[in-house]
């Protein structure tokens, strides 16, 4: 049997492993170890299984992911997130669908301090779920807005996305960071439309909140003071060149539990509880990060990356052409394959097709993270959506989804503009890094 063809196998089991629910790090792990057993040797997958693992784990940039998620966490359990949107509700909450759009800038916001999208879907679904319900908002806008919303974790930066694509690419975590700035906040602004547009077509879906004082509307905001600091310090040090990413993980973290202790809404079960939640996920993604490192051999030795990048560069269209393709496979594979599975499977194979046709490595970073985000609410697996329904378990599965469509029409709008004008992405990192 041929190495092109045990690879191909390989991909075919490790598919198979992922439909049957099987973890990603597990699938992973098992079909790298076994590939490289099967193509070189028993010693070989033994030392692959060793060296790579302690590489991967040694690598002083992914400390921004357990900062990053711990700065998120520690803003939901002292009711920072719970302000933000508390803020946005009294800005724009009156007006049609006015809170199903201060939703998703709560979202967003979120989305700024946490790096997950997970995290961010669940976190404002309790927030504001209960909020749309009482102001008989129907079910599928509400739900398809936090879905939908929570999908901006893993664009608008930190995100954890970013991360774990630049250590597959090799790429500056920064200048993905500082290329997902303008689209996360042109996705943001393209949800908003798309909620004004359908609550003018039919009102019912979202009709009007209450009125709020402009003292309110004054007092709301000086509230979300805190958290927009620390985004600001943050996220603007990375941007000044004063931190780097890892420095600002830090400040964030630090920041966020020195403002919970000041104002006294930090106990001791309340941080526990976030640092428990963040080991967690950081073992996640680390797990992930091992087992990717395990698959990229044994795909590198059955060629089928090679194989791959001969077929796509060797076909007679523009590179945008190759780029859609890529780009569609994704959207197809995010119908049934988690995200972070999809980006690790497939970075080695697609990558290397990208920098031959000379598409700048960190637009392509911003377009792939963006499209991972649209798996998260494609049927049948969408993630997001079923973090929704546990918030929301009396809201049928399917309406939800329904819900959830103009959203995802929305970002491939995003998509679509990015790719017209690639400076959406790019001015920023190729004017404040040189």
């Amino acid at each position: 049997m041929s190495p092109e063809l045990i690879g191909l196998l390989g991909i075919l089991v490790l598919f198979v492993l992922l439909i049957l629910r099987i973890p990603v790090a597990i699938a992973l792990a098992v079909v790298g170890f076994v590939g490289v057993w099967v193509l070189n040797s028993w010693n070989a997958a033994l030392s692959t299984l060793s060296t790579e693992a302690f590489t991967v784990a040694s690598k002083s940039e992914l400390v921004v992911v357990p900062l990053f998620i711990l700065m998120g966490n520690v803003a939901g359990e002292t009711g920072m997130s719970r302000r933000l949107y508390d803020a946005a509700y009294a800005v724009i909450g009156q007006l049609r669908g006015g809170l199903a759009s201060a939703t998703i800038i709560g979202c967003g916001g979120f989305a700024a301090l946490s790096g997950s999208s997970v995290a961010s879907a669940l976190t404002m679904g309790k927030v504001s779920l209960a909020e749309m319900d009482r102001f008989n908002y129907a079910p599928s806008l509400s739900t398809g807005a936090v879905a939908a919303g929570g999908t901006l974790g893993i664009l608008i930066p930190p995100s954890t996305g970013f991360v774990i694509y630049a250590i597959l690419a090799q790429e500056s975590i920064g200048r993905l960071f500082l290329a997902g700035v303008l689209p996360g906040l042109l996705l943001l602004g393209l949800f908003v439309l798309t909620i004004t547009i359908l609550c003018s077509i039919w009102p019912a879906l979202g009709p009007a909140g209450p009125h709020t004082t402009w003292r309110e509307k004054a007092r709301k905001m000086v509230g979300a003071g805190p958290i927009v600091l620390v985004i600001l310090l943050t996220i603007g040090g990375i941007y000044g060149g004063i931190f780097s990413p890892v420095e600002a993980a830090a400040v964030g973290a630090g920041l966020v539990i020195l403002g919970g202790i000041i104002e006294r809404k930090l106990s001791l079960a309340a941080l526990w509880r976030a640092c428990r939640d963040s080991v967690v996920t950081t073992a996640t993604v680390m797990l992930i990060l091992i087992s990717a490192s395990l698959i990229n051999p044994f795909l590198a030795l059955s060629q089928v990356p090679a194989l791959v990048g001969t077929f796509l560069g060797g076909l007679d269209v523009a590179p945008v052409v190759v780029l859609g393709l890529i780009l569609l496979s994704y959207l197809i594979l995010g119908c049934f394959l988690e995200g972070f599975a999809m980006l690790v499977l497939t970075m080695p194979i697609y990558f290397p097709v990208i920098t031959a046709l000379g598409i700048d490595p960190i637009l392509f970073g911003v377009l792939v993270v963006l499209v991972l985000e649209m798996g998260l609410i494609s049927p049948p697996v969408g993630v997001n959506v079923f973090i929704v329904k546990s918030v929301a378990p009396k809201v049928p599965l399917g309406t939800i989804f329904r819900g959830v469509m103009p959203f995802w029409l929305a970002m491939l709008v995003c998509t679509a503009l990015i790719i017209a004008f690639p400076q959406i992405a790019l001015i920023l990192p190729t004017t404040m890094i040189q």
